[in-house]
Formats: structure tokens, sequence, C-alpha cells
């Protein structure tokens, strides 16, 4: 099937000088990371030979992004993201100056590796949200897929080199070295940070605090069932493609017999083999629609794990991992795009963070898993396993279609201001929205299908409770319900309806007779007298 959204460049977006230049100081950052990494799961295995241990490694770079993801988002939609960015980049220079000075002390240990390593988690667990909420604003709509591919290409850009300088400045330097050129790759991200003059917020009395946005974000993923299936199919993908992950330190040294260096260089096939998957993955979109790439990614995937539990010869393994490289990218992009297309910009970086949190939350357990598994029945036989449930689980679970995205997200701002007798204090609430149709008889079957649709947007955008009585005097008479937090909550709720919502709110009015509109009424509660009181 042709995507017909594929943009006609898929180099567009670097045409903007802004995105150009955040994007390759992002590369010199996730290189440096990269580089970090690789020190630290090679480290790891230096000082404990136990599988469990090297997966924990692992796990603690993941763990914080699964616990941490959804306020990250959270403070990415309501704070300036350039200055938060600058902070976790100052946070991440921390922790690796921490595991610079350990390593150049001899006072490493198993221990405080797995603290920096949750530590640097968490930085990246605050990040993540906020760089992907920030392409929108240094493209145009149209260059927005594009540039979610360029970041997953310029990250596997960092993949490939990353691994291979990091396995190599081990080998030859040692992990202090190594980690201190980590700590140098942080100047030029904030360097280019400061550069970036993002115009500034207006002040708007509409803002929304921690709490109450943390609460819309969490009623907007629960009723977006587009934003469910993606993450369905990505913990499925994910809980079992990490096993190659968890578990590729000891595929390296103990299947075949490598060293540092050949640890960096296999993961560098990695990152070279995203990006040739990266090059080719718009060529391939014009043949095969998202469920076909996903199903393709799972399948090939398995088939690399399949051939590494066999200890193949090294040249034949750089290889495999060049094909899962490609496979990577593949599965990455397509899920990250699915999750892009359909999130609307005022709950974007909420809604990518519960997407980071399912990813994640699947790596790190699963992690922890295979490596238990390891632990018991041994490394060949736990690939194998990972394997052969990755390739049934991508089979069942294309089933379950990925959402094209095709809807207009943009506000429609066709909704009338509320009128008020006298100004009403934006945090009184709850508001109870009272809308009256007059609906025939032998057409309510019809209208009622019309409005669950509708149901589902008010949840979305900030109704916890709906529902749909009808007049006990007039069967004619029938009136939706919701319930909103606070005034403001409400206020919010009319900037948040877009275009597409608003053809379905339009489908429901179709049904209403008379030449009046529906009639709407706002009560907002009264609060009770103390009954203790004389």
């Amino acid at each position: 099937m042709t995507d017909v959204t594929a943009p006609t460049s898929g180099f567009a977006p670097l045409r903007q000088r802004v995105f150009a230049v955040l994007w390759v100081a992002t590369i010199v950052g996730n290189t440096g990371s990269f580089i970090r990494d690789v020190a630290s799961s090679w480290l790891v295995t230096d000082l404990s030979a136990a599988p469990a241990a090297v997966a924990m490694v692992q796990a603690a770079g993941t763990l914080p992004i699964f616990l941490l993801a959804i306020p990250a988002g959270v403070l990415s939609d309501i704070l300036d993201r350039r200055k938060f960015l600058i902070f976790i980049q100052l946070l991440l220079a921390a922790a690796s100056i921490c595991l610079m000075l350990l390593s150049a002390t001899g006072l490493q240990s198993v221990s405080s590796l797995i603290a920096l390593t949750f530590v640097g988690g968490i930085g990246a667990a605050l990040m993540a949200p906020t760089w992907q909420a920030i392409v929108p604003e240094l493209v145009s709509k149209q260059d927005v897929k594009s540039a979610v591919a360029l970041n997953s290409l310029g990250i596997n850009i960092s993949r490939s080199i990353g691994p291979a300088v990091g396995g190599l400045l081990l080998a030859w330097f040692g992990a202090a070295v190594t980690y201190g050129v980590d700590v140098i790759s942080y100047v030029f991200v904030i360097a280019a940070l400061m550069w970036w003059r993002r115009p500034a917020t207006p002040d708007d009395a509409l803002s929304e605090h921690f709490f109450g946005a943390f609460r819309a974000g969490l009623r907007f993923a629960k009723a977006s069932r587009e934003l469910h299936i993606v993450l369905l199919r990505a913990a499925v993908f994910f809980a079992f493609a990490s096993a190659v992950w968890a578990l590729l330190p000891l595929v390296a040294r103990n299947l075949l017999g490598g060293d540092a260096g050949f640890y960096g260089i296999l993961l560098g096939a990695v990152g070279a083999g995203a990006i040739g998957g990266a090059l080719i993955l718009p060529r391939l979109r014009t043949r095969f629609d998202a469920d076909a790439l996903l199903l393709g990614a799972a399948v090939v995937t398995a088939a690399v794990m399949a051939i590494l539990s066999v200890a193949p010869p090294q040249w034949a393994a750089i290889v495999a991992l060049l094909a899962l490289g490609a496979a990577w990218i593949t599965a990455l992009t397509t899920l990250n795009g699915a999750a892009q297309a359909i999130l609307p910009n005022w709950v974007r970086g909420r809604s990518l963070a519960v997407y980071l949190t399912v990813f994640n939350g699947a790596m790190t357990a699963g992690s922890l898993a295979w490596g238990a598994v390891a632990e018991a029945m041994g490394i060949p036989l736990t690939l194998v396993i990972g394997a052969a449930g990755l390739a049934a689980a991508g089979l069942l679970f294309r089933l379950v279609k990925l959402p094209k995205g095709e809807a207009d997200l943009v506000p429609s701002n066709h909704w009338p201001e509320p009128l008020t007798a006298e100004p009403v204090d934006q945090d009184r609430g709850p508001v109870l929205v009272l809308i009256e149709y007059s609906v025939d008889k032998a057409e309510r079957p019809d209208f009622l299908k019309a409005l669950a649709k509708l149901s589902s947007e008010r949840r979305r955008d900030g109704a916890y409770g709906w529902g749909v009585t009808e007049d006990a005097a007039d069967t004619g008479k029938v009136v939706e319900w919701f319930m909103v937090e606070s005034w403001a909550e409400h206020l919010r709720q009319h900037r948040r309806v877009s275009k597409a919502d608003a053809d379905v709110q339009q489908e429901v009015r179709r049904f209403h007779q008379g030449s009046e509109a529906p009639v709407v009424r706002h009560l907002l509660s009264i609060n009770r007298p103390d009954l203790g009181r004389n």
C-alpha cells in the first residue's frame, strides 16, 4: 500500500537552520551517550560475570524512563523546553563526571555503576519527550514526519559511531578517558541550546499547572483508542526484542569470543545498518503499509537472534547486526510516526511520554526477564525462545492494525465562549455541561451511534465523566452531559477541539431538529455550607 502522506524529500527539514543545528547537536550528544553506555556495559562484565548483573545495568538505564517519562512529558508541555533541555544536559554531564572520577581512582563498583546509570536514565527520561515535542516548533507541518525520521536517523548515526569509538577508547585508554569524552559532548549540546533563541511563550491565564496537566494527559491517553493500539503493538514488539539488547555484551564476550573493541564494532554495525535502513525506508513506505513494515522488522530481528544463538563467526555476527539495525529503525520509526500522527499539539509531550513509558517498560521488564531466563537456561536457548516469540507475536498482532493518522488535528476554534452572568473564578469546579438536542424518535439509534463517537472526543479533551439522558416528559429531548474538573479546564477544552472533532460534532448536530442550535448550559458547583456550624 502506498503512503500518500510521505514527504517528497526526507531531508527537507534540514533546510530549517534551527532544526539542522539542533539535529547535529543531538548527534554529538547521543554519540557521547553511546560512548558512555558501551563503557558501562563492558565494564560491568569486568566487575561481575553474572548475566543478572549485566542485565541490571541495561535495566538501570531504561527503568527511569518507564517511571518518569509521563511526569517528564507533563513538564515538557508546561515549561520552557529550551531551558529544561539545558538543565537536563547539566544533569547528564554531572553523572558522567562522577563515572569518570570513580573509574580514574579505581573506586568503581557494580553498585555505583548501576546507580549512576540510573541517574543517566533519569536524564534520558526527562529529555526524550521534550526533544520529540519541540519538532513541530522547528519545521513546517508537512515536514514533521520527515523530521521524526531524521531524528531516528540521527540517533542511529550516533549508534554507528559512538559504540565503535567507545570500544576503541575503552580498549586503548581505559574507562576514565572514555567517560571524559562523553562529558565533552554535552558542552556542544548546551552551546547549541543556548544559541537557539526560542520565541518566548506569552503569558496565558489558562496555562496548565503540573497536576492538572498530568491528569489531563492521562485522561487523553485513557480515552484515545488509536493510542492504545500503538502502545499495544510497541509493548509486544519491544518486550521480545529486548532479549538481544540485554544479552549482547555476553554474546560478544562468551559466544563470539570478542573483546571491548569487538563489542563496540557490533553496536556500530547496528547503527550503520540503521542508517542504511533509514535511507531505504521512504522507498519501502511506497510499497508497504505500516503493519507490513512492522511485521518485516519483527521477522528480521527474530532471524538475527536465532543466528546469534548458534555462535556464528565474528564476521557473520557483524553482518547479522547490520540487518538488526535496519529492522530496529524500521520498527522505531513506524511506531513513533504512528504515535506522532494521532496526537494533537496540546498533549503531544505527555502522550509521547506515555509511549516512551510503554517502550522503556517493555525494554526494562524484558531485560530483567531475559537475564533471569539466561541464568537458568543459558544464552543460546534464551535467544531462540525470544526469536520464536517475536516472530509469532509479529504475525498474530498484525491483525491489530496501526492507525493511519489522517485526521486534521489543528484546533478548529469553532466553539463560542460560554456566556456567564458574572465572572467565574478559573479554579471553580467541577463544571457540568448540558447540551439539549431535539431528535426524531425514528433517528434515535443513528443519533446515539454518532454521539458515542463524540463521547471519546469529550473525554480526550478533558471530560472525566460523560453520559446521555432523555426527558421523561418529552422523549424527543435528549441531553448529553459531561463533567470537567474546573472552569479553566473547560475553557481549555474549547481550545483543544480539533477540526476532525468538529466534523464529529457536526455529524451529531445534523440530527438536531429546529432552526435554533442545541441549548447548552454550564452548571457550576456550589460549595456546601459547613453543616456542623450553628
